[in-house]
């Protein structure tokens, strides 16, 4: 990459994340998506997954840290609060916060792609952006990062109740309220088998009451589950 294509990525570095970066193009392969390598194959040959498969390691063990280290709750409550702060939505929040999107490199079409598909693309990206600080600058600068971004998110994640298991928390509701239990059925399948993408609908006997979408049948159950629980919110504060 050119000086003047590259000085926006020192920019970024320097004023949020605030430290320069020896190695730029790190940061660069951090915020760069398969399908753009895909579309340019004679010019660039890395993308990000690696560094998210780093990052997400360093992510686990720096909230697994803090976790340890300031509650003195059980091991299935600390699973289920790390669960929440390191989840798609939670990480994809922290990444279009800290407002990288608009140097992440990737296709034409994922650029135009669906919110979910955005969200994941963030999380990942924030993932891979930790693995470049682990790698360029250590642990301790990486855990700083996670805390500022992450972790001190802990507090307002207890007040909402979001660390609870979405499924198991929905299925107590839709008893009480309506005296159904839910039932998750496929919506769409869409993407390569490597890489295909689940939507998922949550019903509560006839009604739709939530949609999800993921990697697997799971995260995008979780997500439906998640979606139904704010609609039964939004019902109840509607009545009150």
């Amino acid at each position: 990459m050119t000086g003047m294509a590259v000085a926006p990525y020192q920019e970024f570095a320097r004023t949020e994340l605030g430290f320069e970066f020896k190695d730029i193009q790190l940061l660069i392969t951090a915020l760069t998506h398969r399908s753009y390598v895909n579309e340019h194959k004679k010019s660039v040959s890395e993308h990000n997954e690696r560094l998210e498969f780093l990052g997400d390691a360093v992510l686990e063990l720096a909230v697994t840290d803090f976790l340890y280290n300031n509650y003195r709750e059980p091991e299935g409550t600390l699973t289920s609060w790390r669960a929440a702060l390191v989840r798609t939505e939670s990480i994809g929040a922290a990444g279009d916060k800290l407002g990288y999107e608009p140097l992440l490199r990737m296709s034409r079409g994922e650029k135009h792609g669906s919110d979910r598909a955005r969200q994941q693309i963030l999380a990942n990206a924030f993932e891979a952006v930790i693995g470049a600080i682990y790698l360029e600058r250590g642990y301790a600068d990486a855990e700083k990062f996670i805390k500022k971004h992450i972790t001190s998110k802990l507090e307002a994640i207890l007040e909402e109740g979001s660390w609870r298991d979405p499924k198991s928390h929905l299925q107590e509701v839709s008893q009480r309220i309506d005296g159904a239990t839910p039932q998750y059925k496929v919506l769409e399948e869409v993407g390569p088998d490597h890489d295909k993408i689940f939507t998922l609908g949550v019903y509560v006997g006839r009604k739709l009451m939530g949609k999800g979408s993921g990697h697997s049948k799971q995260i995008a159950q979780q997500d439906a589950a998640r979606a139904a629980l704010l609609r039964y919110k939004a019902d109840t504060d509607a009545t009150d």
